[in-house]
């Protein structure tokens, strides 16, 4: 009986040591507000990693002929991503003057920056069959390139984490619709949250749920410093900011680094 005690202690305060750990920046879409880069440009890529923030968060896309590209909208000026062939879309142009980005042009990228992991979003697509497509494609891609361990995935779509799970369930895998307790990510394999900041603040108990379950915690997109610093004071494990210099010097300053 004192022995089980004591292992329930032991593992509660591995617990409360888990959600204790520093803070880490994700650039969002990269670091693109600075000169030369461009949202989900390999420059933004390459500037976080410059940074030496945690991780660089980057979007997909599916095209017609099957093709993972990198883009946030499902659109690029003005042609629709999902029906439209890589050929047609291969020398469209980000505001940096990069061609349009595959997502092997970017694991290629990143690959090299070895102490920068990739935060892949899979977006929605129209349909279940789609995003099933989108996922098998995406994480083959991943395993041939030998970056299980550099890539870590989110989604607002929840058939897209359900899929992760059956198909990489080893990887870090987080929610982003921020509209269903931790607990209940848990029982499916999810091992992280990657919630609306606007939420987290209104429901703090799920940043402590999370951290007691032994999943991560991350917040989008957090740009005001106000906000920053009640996050970090939070203990959430990740924050996702536009402005990662900045946020990283709170960090350090609340550490106590000079």
């Amino acid at each position: 009986m004192k022995l089980s005690k004591l292992m329930m202690a032991f593992a509660m305060c591995a617990v409360t040591l888990a959600g204790t750990a520093q803070t880490k920046v994700i650039a969002h879409r990269g670091y693109w507000k600075c000169e030369g880069s461009a949202q989900n440009s390999i420059a933004s890529l390459t500037k976080a990693a410059e940074a030496k923030v945690y991780g660089s968060e980057f979007d997909v896309q599916l095209t017609k002929d099957k093709e993972i590209v990198v883009n946030h909208d499902d659109s690029i000026q003005g042609i629709c991503i999902f029906d439209t062939p890589f050929a047609e879309l291969k020398d469209l142009k980000l505001s940096n003057g990069e061609k349009l980005s595959t997502l092997d042009d970017y694991l290629v990228a990143g690959k090299k920056l070895t102490g920068t992991q990739l935060i892949l979003e899979i977006k929605p697509h129209r349909t279940e069959e789609a995003e099933n497509e989108a996922v098998r494609i995406i994480v083959d891609k991943v395993k041939k390139m030998r970056m299980e361990k550099q890539v870590e995935y989110i989604s607002f779509s929840m058939n897209i984490c359900e899929q992760l799970v059956k198909l990489t369930p080893d990887s870090e895998i987080a929610y982003l619709k921020s509209d269903v307790a931790p607990k209940d990510l848990k029982a499916k394999g999810i091992n992280g949250i990657d919630y609306y900041i606007k939420v987290l603040a209104e429901k703090p108990e799920w940043i402590a749920e999370a951290h007691q379950l032994g999943m991560k915690v991350n917040v989008w997109t957090v740009n005001d410093m106000e906000m920053v610093q009640k996050m970090i004071d939070q203990q959430v494990d990740y924050i996702t900011t536009d402005y990662p210099l900045e946020t990283e010097k709170l960090i350090r300053k609340d550490g106590g680094d000079s």
